[in-house]
């Protein structure tokens, strides 16, 4: 980062069982009733706004189109998208959602085009490698738009508030990835940023647009208050008791059973074996990741053991369902060193990056070693969906943790920075976890979160359950001087909540940092609640 999913559903190790007949043929009589239902909702509303049943007023797909459009920021563009594809007969709904996320995908498609036409174009150094991470950023972007299409095919009614929170954490992802790719457009010189902001208009215009229908048609979903929906899904006993078993307030309820013994088994059979020793199959992180299964539904386990490995990992896309497991959060370490002064963009300088969905790490360390003089320099980034961290510790100065985009959820886990060390935009809480600020540059104060929400729809917050804010021992003599605070807004709609955690002397009174001017401070939203210490006291804010 430059400076100057909250709702969770489930997922499962193990296919359920099949339905019974009886239960199929209930819900597909439901999904027929709802889409009609949600026909005469969305053509009802539309009548009410416009022509009142006049032959001559717009035909039942315009108005459909306007009502789907109605809860959007770029009605203009929502509708004309819509118009130009969906045809003079369509009206379900269901398919002109789907439209929304079509629409969406081909501008940003086209937006990604342009950057691979700019990068042909004479440029600096800065300038190549923004292109060159939209072009990655943009991937991300459309693979979650392509996932949402997929995950709109089956539409099972008994998951839709499910389908509805999954929809929603992917959008903001997809528009999260197409701000980290202006964001890198920051040091650039040349028109590059002007021309990629001007191509990427209507590709962001348009998730924002599929961001505010989904809400919108959850919104309305929930207002016809059918009794199946008010449930998650219908369930067995079993089913039943298993949901209570898993909603037991350790995990969020997405965390399966089969992750959680992972988790907190003292042993864990590995697949594979990492050794500097000589002792495992491989000697390097890297070479491991090689025999990872690609898309894999099963958990496969890398257990890496004691030692600093200095190398640079990705958990790429196609590597779902990974787990690390070292032998201590100090004793197995990946560290590097990749920094912004350097030369490389804030995205690129992680040690290791984590996308692929699914990822668990315990008892293991990750490390940017750049140091406060070096500026923006990233131990960890984290774009995997459901991600969990157990036990693991987190240490650098600026930008230590990148929380990009999607669910995750860190416990028990030690975090340490000087700038916005835990920053980003996903749906995440540390829970009894250790955040230490370390002593910044002379002209420097310290700023715990930066949390980058940019669309006031996206259900993403950064929140500190339970945790303990420290001083580290070489700051801590200079706490005063050198100040830190709990946060400061990177995003117009930044939104963090520190609850029930023990707060020390060195956060300020005032608690919040502005970023700059009165950037944000009437639309972001900053919430402590039922904390401890001698930093708890909210009258100074």
């Amino acid at each position: 980062m430059q400076s100057s999913k909250t709702g969770y559903g489930q997922v499962s190790d193990q296919p359920r069982p099949p339905k019974k007949n009886k239960r199929i043929a209930l819900l597909s009589a439901s999904a027929v009733i709802l889409v009609v239902i949600v026909i005469a909702v969305v053509v009802g509303v539309s009548h009410n706004h416009h022509s009142k049943g006049s032959s001559d007023g717009p035909s039942m797909s315009v108005k459909a189109i306007q009502a789907i459009c109605q809860p959007t920021d770029y009605k203009e563009a929502c509708e004309s998208s819509l118009t130009a594809v969906a045809g003079s007969n369509t009206t379900d709904p269901k398919d002109l959602v789907k439209l929304s996320f079509k629409v969406a995908l081909d501008r940003i498609r086209d937006a990604a085009n342009h950057s691979s036409v700019l990068q042909k174009l004479k440029q600096d150094p800065w300038t190549v490698q923004a292109l060159e991470n939209c072009r990655e950023l943009m991937d991300y972007a459309i693979d979650d738009l392509k996932g949402s299409i997929e995950k709109l095919g089956g539409f099972d009614l008994t998951k839709l508030d499910r389908l509805m929170e999954d929809l929603s954490v992917w959008l903001s992802a997809s528009i999260t990835y197409q701000e980290t790719c202006l964001d890198g457009f920051e040091n650039t010189t040349g028109d590059a940023e002007e021309s990629m902001r001007k191509a990427m208009k209507t590709g962001m215009e348009l998730s924002s647009n599929t961001l505010a229908i989904v809400r919108g048609l959850s919104d309305i979903l929930g207002d016809l208050k059918i009794p199946f929906l008010n449930r998650r899904r219908l369930l067995s006993d079993e089913e039943e008791e298993e949901e209570e078993e898993e909603g037991d307030g350790e995990f969020p309820s997405w965390v399966s059973m089969g992750r959680r013994r992972l988790l907190v088994a003292p042993t864990t059979k590995p697949d594979v074996v990492v050794a500097k020793d000589g002792s495992g199959r491989f000697k390097t992180i890297n070479e491991a990741l090689g025999v990872i299964p690609k898309n894999g539904n099963r958990t496969f386990v890398v257990y890496i053991k004691a030692g600093v490995y200095k190398e640079y990992v990705e958990i790429k896309r196609s590597m779902t369902n990974v787990m690390f497991v070292g032998d201590g959060p100090t004793k197995t370490k990946i560290t590097g060193n990749k920094n912004f002064i350097d030369g490389t963009p804030t995205f690129k300088t992680a040690t290791v990056a984590v996308v692929g969905d699914g990822f668990i790490a315990k008892n293991i360390g990750f490390e940017n070693s750049a140091g406060p003089s070096k500026h923006q320099a990233v131990a960890l980034r984290v774009q995997s969906d459901m991600s969990v961290f157990h036990n693991c510790q987190i240490d650098g100065y600026q930008d230590t943790l990148y929380a990009h985009t999607n669910r995750q959820f860190y416990r028990d886990c030690l975090v340490s920075g000087t700038i916005d060390f835990i920053f980003g935009n996903s749906p995440v809480i540390f829970q009894n976890c250790r955040i230490v600020a370390r002593k910044p540059l002379e002209n420097q104060q310290n700023t715990i979160t930066a949390q980058g929400r940019k669309d006031k729809r996206e259900p993403t917050a950064l929140i500190l359950h339970n945790c303990t804010i420290v001083a580290d021992k070489d700051y801590y003599p200079s706490r005063k001087r050198l100040p830190t605070y709990l946060g400061r807004p990177w995003k117009e709609y930044s939104r963090t909540f520190v609850m029930q955690s023990q707060i020390d002397d060195l956060v300020r009174p005032e608690g919040w940092q502005p970023w700059f001017g009165d950037f944000a401070l009437n639309t972001c939203f900053y919430a402590e609640f039922d904390n401890r210490g001698p930093g708890a006291g909210v009258t100074g804010g």
